[in-house]
């Protein structure tokens, strides 16, 4: 059917992923990402910094190189890039749009509800027909989506919270204190219970939470030292309760210098990994499941899906 390319620039990331699609499939080619922090203070100024905005427009360029050199005039790629909470929330997104635009790269800043979708079409494809709960929490905010793998949402919902909101807002300390970190949960439970409940009376009782993105993936690398980093072995990988406890409770108690040291942990996402295995944790205690499915399919692979069917 074709080869498709997805960025999808997020608060903390900036990703890509190549893949050709036919009638078995995504087929993956290429997958990069890096962590460029476009989300840096929007929470407190509403605006996206001139540093952070070109953080982004270097990554960009680097990643349409990449695409460039997966295509030819018998194989043209269809590039999609979208940009999601920290463009939301932010005032001059207008101009983000025209820095990228300068790169050849038409950008589309989705809602929140369109976000949680695409992250439940790309998550769920490994888990047809289970009543599934797809967790895809960012530095901005926090998608929850409950449906059937395989077919449409049940019900979406998107938080506006994510580990670089929760960080700046609430975890000054270094490390956090204790009641930073229970501010920091009670903030998660109260936003996140009426959204368990509301399900729970329509009759919806999940059988599995699938969580996505990069805190999700870094709970597993560090539980197991990744070193390098082995995505065979982190899609699938249960994650219990226990054991994203036992985690927390270990990077919460290190300074932000130790956390960039500890292995299986990429250093730029040390200062926000507290605050995201939090909001992990309140998902599933509010869910009343004991544990999680890690997944990399994600957004990513839900934009490829919706570009190659015509539903982008």
């Amino acid at each position: 059917m074709g080869r498709y390319a997805a960025i999808d620039i997020g608060t903390v990331t900036c990703r890509l992923f190549i893949a050709d699609v036919d009638e078995g499939g995504l087929h993956e080619l290429v997958r990069r990402s890096s962590i460029v922090n476009l989300g840096e203070g929007v929470d407190a100024t509403g605006v996206l910094k001139p540093q952070a905005m070109e953080r982004v427009r270097a990554c960009v360029a680097q990643y349409q190189e990449i695409i460039e050199s997966y295509a030819s005039p018998d194989c043209p790629i269809a590039l999609t890039a979208v940009a999601t909470s920290a463009s939301r929330d932010a005032e001059n997104a207008d101009e983000f749009a025209r820095i990228l635009a300068g790169e050849g790269v038409q950008l589309s800043v989705i809602p929140g509800t369109r976000e949680a979708a695409l992250s439940f079409m790309g998550a769920s494809c490994d888990f047809a027909g289970e009543r599934l709960l797809v967790v895809d929490s960012g530095g901005g905010s926090t998608e929850v989506i409950a449906g059937v793998g395989g077919e449409d949402p049940l019900v979406a919902h998107s938080f506006d919270i994510g580990c670089r909101r929760v960080t700046e807002r609430l975890l000054a300390g270094d490390p956090p204190t204790g009641e930073e970190l229970q501010a920091a949960r009670e903030l998660c439970q109260r936003n996140f219970q009426p959204f368990f409940d509301r399900l729970a009376d329509r009759g919806f009782v999940p059988e599995r939470m699938v969580a996505v993105a990069g805190t999700a993936t870094s709970v597993v690398s560090v539980h197991e030292a990744m070193d390098p980093y082995d995505s065979s072995r982190v899609h699938g990988y249960c994650v219990s309760r226990d054991v994203l406890q036992v985690e927390t409770r270990r990077l919460a108690g290190m300074t932000l210098e130790q956390r960039r040291t500890v292995t299986g942990l990429q250093p730029d996402r040390a200062p926000v990994i507290v605050a995201g295995m939090e909001i992990l944790g309140q998902v599933l205690d509010c869910s009343g499941l004991g544990s999680f499915t890690v997944s990399e399919s994600d957004i990513l692979q839900g934009i490829i899906m919706a570009a190659s069917s015509g539903r982008m």
